[in-house]
C-alpha cells in the first residue's frame, strides 16, 4: 500500500532530532515491505537564514526535498499568521500542502492513505486534505494535542470535526483513548499503539569506558528534552540542592536555557550541572548507558521515548506519573514514578531508586518486551482494514 505521512513533527537537515519518533515509526512501518511512503512536513516561512533571527532562520534552511533513511520528504512552507494563527492555521497547512501533494502524485505516488500526526493543527489538516483528494485519514495523538489543546473551544471543536472525518484514530498510549473518549468520540475507531524502540541502537555499551569519556563521577541524572517549562528540568535542578552528592546532565535545547543555568547558580548548584545542548539522537546512547539514572519530571506526555531508550541501554528511570507514562514506567525493573511532581518528589524517587537499585540487565531485559514490531503489526492490521472497506 502506498501513504502520505503528513505531519509538522518530522526531522529534517536543519532540525535532525524534531519529531523523530514520527520518522521511526514511519521507518519501521516502511521497513516491513508492505508500505511505500512519501512525507509532506510543512514548515513556517521565514525569509532570511540569518542566525541573528535564531530559530526563525533554521525554518529558511529546511530544504525542500530531501531524502532520509530512504523516504522522501518534502517541506512545502506555510503562513504563521500572529494572534490569529492559532485558528488559521489547519487551513494554512492544508492550502501550503495541496500543490506538493498535487507534484507528487503527479510523479507516480498515487497513495491510498493520509497518515497524520498530531492532532491539532495536523490532523485537522490531514482530515482537510482528506476531503479535498478523497482520501482516508488516520490520525494519531501524540499528547498534548489531546491533553491540553481540546481546553480551548474551537481547537476542541476542529478536534472533534477531524476525529469523526477520520478513518482511524491512533493514540500511544492507553490514557490518551481515554481522554478522547470523554470529548464524546467513538472509541471503536480509537486504536492504541504504544511507541517502540530500536533495540539495535540503544542496547548496553561499555559503560566505564562511557563515563570516563565523559568525565562523570558520582550518581548521575540525566535529564533529556527540549528546555521549555512543562519539561520540568527546573524541578530537577532544585532536588540537587537536598542531593549534595548528585549531578545532573541536562540535554536539549530551548528558550529556557538562560533561566535554568540562573536557577542553578542561585541554588548554588551549577557546578554540578552539565548543559549537553542538542546531541544527536543516535549519540544519546553514550549518554544514557553512562548515567545512573534518566529523570522525566515533565507535566504531560504521551508516550515518552526517551524512558525506553534509556531502560534499553540499561539505565532505570525515575518519572513523573502522567498520562502515558505509569504504561511506560510499570515495573521495579523500570524505574521508580514519582509520588507527587516537585522537587521533593524528585528526591524522594532518586531515594527509592538508590535504595533498591535493579539490576541492569534487568532494565534492557524489560525494554526488550517494547520492539517496534507490535506497532508495526498494528498499523498494517488497521491500514489493510480501511482501505478493505473504505468508507465508515
Amino acid at each position: 500500500m502506498k501513504i502520505l505521512t503528513f505531519t509538522t513533527l518530522y526531522p529534517n537537515a536543519a532540525q535532525p532530532n524534531h519529531g523523530v519518533f514520527v520518522e521511526n515509526r514511519l521507518r519501521h512501518l516502511t521497513a516491513s515491505g508492505q508500505v511505500a511512503a512519501r512525507v509532506v512536513a510543512p514548515v513556517p516561512w521565514f525569509p532570511t537564514r540569518h542566525p541573528r533571527f535564531g530559530r526563525y532562520a533554521v525554518f529558511a534552511r529546511v530544504p525542500r526535498v530531501e531524502v532520509r533513511h530512504g523516504i522522501p520528504a518534502s517541506h512545502p512552507r506555510f503562513v504563521q499568521i500572529p494572534k490569529v494563527g492559532m485558528t488559521m492555521q489547519p487551513f494554512l497547512l492544508a492550502a501550503a500542502a495541496i500543490p506538493e501533494i498535487q507534484r507528487i502524485r503527479k510523479e507516480g505516488h498515487e497513495f491510498d492513505l493520509i497518515d497524520a500526526h498530531y492532532f491539532y493543527p495536523d490532523g485537522v489538516a490531514a482530515a482537510i486534505l482528506g476531503c479535498y483528494f478523497n482520501k482516508p485519514v488516520v490520525i494519531t495523538a501524540r499528547g498534548s494535542d489531546i491533553s491540553v489543546l481540546p481546553q480551548f473551544r474551537v481547537q476542541r471543536a476542529m478536534i472533534r470535526w477531524a476525529a469523526k472525518r477520520a478513518a482511524g484514530i491512533i493514540t500511544v498510549c492507553q490514557a490518551l483513548k481515554e481522554a478522547m473518549l470523554d470529548l464524546n468520540l467513538d472509541g471503536s475507531h480509537i486504536t492504541p499503539l504504544r511507541n517502540g524502540v530500536d533495540l539495535k541502537l540503544f542496547r548496553p555499551t561499555d559503560r566505564q569506558r562511557a563515563r570516563a569519556e565523559l568525565g562523570l563521577q558520582g550518581f548521575t541524572l540525566l535529564s533529556v528534552g527540549q528546555l521549555i517549562t512543562h519539561k520540568g528540568h527546573a524541578l530537577v535542578i532544585e532536588a540537587l540542592r537536598s542531593m549534595p552528592d548528585v549531578r545532573l546532565l541536562i540535554a536539549g535545547t530551548g528558550p529556557d536555557r538562560d533561566s535554568l543555568e540562573s536557577l542553578a547558580r542561585r541554588l548554588g548548584v551549577l557546578d554540578r550541572v552539565r548543559f549537553l545542548s542538542a546531541i544527536p539522537h543516535a549519540d544519546l546512547k553514550r549518554y544514557y548507558g553512562a548515567a545512573d539514572a534518566l529523570v522525566l519530571a515533565s507535566s504531560r506526555e504521551g508516550w515518552a521515548n526517551v524512558l525506553l531508550e534509556s531502560m534499553a541501554c540499561g539505565t532505570p528511570v525515575i518519572a513523573s506519573n502522567v498520562w502515558g507514562t505509569p504504561e511506560v514506567v510499570s515495573s521495579p525493573d523500570a524505574g521508580v514514578l514519582m509520588s507527587q511532581r516537585n522537587a521533593q518528589g524528585i528526591v524522594d524517587a532518586v531515594h527509592a531508586l538508590r535504595t533498591r537499585y535493579p539490576d541492569r540487565d534487568a532494565t534492557r531485559r524489560y525494554a526488550e518486551r517494547f520492539s517496534w514490531d507490535e506497532t508495526t503489526n498494528g498499523q498494517l492490521r488497521l491500514f489493510s482494514e480501511i482501505l478493505s472497506h473504505p468508507t465508515r
